[in-house]
């Protein structure tokens, strides 16, 4: 939802250009990029430096229409336990319980609110020739900048190892100047939040579990 929203918001710096938007067939006519190689996909280069000049560059003050990450978490939170059990309880209780403990801590304390995307991961950046690197496919709210690192700590195209994902957490709240426990928080809650319907499931409770165990 407000998609279109996001990339006006964003202008064509760090992220594909809008061209055209039919309202009322909700369809996006998009800048191509050329050749569109995945970021993820692209181990030659330091991606976590792409990440890191591209996000600060898509945090632009917003508010309306957009929908806020407080909002968001809470209704994960009251859904974590019954999604959960629906999807015949995936994983450990004590994953869901710090989901919700830390939503609790972590909604009505933020910072600063920004426009974030919160489905940044390894193939959601392409090769461009209009910038070297441009993003896709937002997925948008307001909310403070830690909550953005959340995909990327959790984007297996990195690297899944628990020395990957505590690195990227380390590397990418040190450089950027972001609170690693407030980041390292939204990383747990949103990737088992995200969990219970996805094709990867099991990798998403790994880096939950890396995350919560060893990584304070």
């Amino acid at each position: 939802m407000y998609e279109a929203d996001a990339l006006l918001t964003w202008d064509g710096d760090g992220a594909v250009r809008l061209l055209a938007h039919d309202v009322g067939r909700h369809a996006l006519l998009l800048e191509r990029c050329s050749p569109g190689t995945r970021l993820g996909a692209d181990d030659s280069i330091d991606q976590m430096a792409v990440m890191m000049g591209i996000l600060p560059r898509l945090w632009k003050p917003a508010a309306a229409p957009f929908r806020s990450l407080t909002t968001e978490a809470k209704d994960w939170a009251a859904s974590l336990l019954p999604d959960w059990e629906v999807a015949g309880k995936p994983c450990e209780r004590r994953l869901i319980d710090a989901a919700a403990g830390l939503i609790s801590e972590l909604a009505d304390t933020q910072g600063d609110q920004v426009l974030v995307h919160q489905d940044l991961h390894g193939d959601n950046i392409l090769s461009a020739e209009r910038q070297p690197w441009l993003v896709i496919d937002p997925k948008p709210l307001t909310g403070e900048r830690e909550y953005s690192l959340a995909p990327i700590i959790r984007s297996f195209e990195f690297g899944h190892s628990r020395a990957e994902v505590v690195g990227r957490l380390d590397r990418l709240s040190d450089e950027l100047g972001l609170d690693r426990e407030r980041a390292r928080g939204w990383a747990v809650a949103q990737t088992v939040a995200w969990s219970f319907e996805s094709d990867y499931a099991h990798r998403h409770y790994e880096t939950a579990r890396w995350l919560l165990d060893g990584a304070e």
